[in-house]
């Protein structure tokens, strides 16, 4: 193949990111990080903020995660102060897959406690794996702070990521057990219950915290 060829093909697929099916642009993704190039990495990134399919971002992430990480972090810290959720999210979630510890200062508190569900779950992922090691108390007692949050989906992931960091969140989940909060004070039963027997599944934990704490009369679904 020539370069010129070469260079057709990749503006194709540059091009076809933007393609109304959804299953051309996953083969453009494909083919941007099974050839990698840093002239994709602006292009790439950009997509990430407004694509669709969750297929094809998981593939722009990995397309990025083929580049190398001096070139794709700068742009994906860039991107945490977006306006547009999916930016900030999507963001988030590549860095966690990136896995480059340098970015650690870019999880601001503000992204932890993001209003938009899935900013912040995807920024306790995050946060669980580029966090250094003297610094994983400070941050479980961020995420504790979050305890009793949103929907089932929200308080697993975020029960996943108080877990992900070992004893450490023992003190802060303890701390929650006493909210004035039912709905927190459960999660953090079950979140500890989780930790103590991982193969106990959420619900039944949920289901055995319920048990445990008083519930009061506010009538708050598990």
């Amino acid at each position: 193949m020539t370069m010129q060829q070469e260079d057709t093909g990749t503006n194709r697929a540059l091009l076809a990111l933007e393609h109304g099916s959804s299953s051309v642009r996953l083969q453009a993704a494909l083919a941007l990080g099974t050839s990698p190039d840093p002239g994709y990495v602006d292009t790439l990134v950009a997509r990430c903020a407004v694509e669709p399919d969750f297929l094809v971002r998981d593939m722009l992430t990995w397309a990025l995660t083929r580049h190398p990480s001096a070139l794709t972090v700068p742009k994906l810290v860039e991107e945490l102060r977006s306006e547009r959720a999916q930016a900030r999210s999507q963001a988030l979630h590549t860095l966690s897959k990136v896995g480059e510890r340098r970015a650690w200062p870019a999880i601001t508190r503000a992204l932890l406690t993001d209003a938009d569900d899935e900013v912040a779950r995807s920024a306790w992922r995050a946060a669980v794996a580029l966090v250094p090691e003297g610094e994983k108390p400070a941050l479980a007692g961020v995420l504790a702070t979050q305890l009793g949050r949103g929907g089932r989906e929200t308080r697993l992931s975020l029960s996943r990521a108080l877990i992900g960091l070992g004893e450490v969140v023992v003190p802060a989940l303890r701390a929650a057990t006493r909210d004035a909060v039912p709905r927190v004070r459960r999660h953090a039963v079950a979140t500890e219950r989780l930790l103590r027997d991982p193969d106990a599944g959420f619900t039944f934990a949920v289901e055995e915290a319920k048990r445990i704490v008083v519930l009061g009369t506010d009538g708050e679904e598990g």
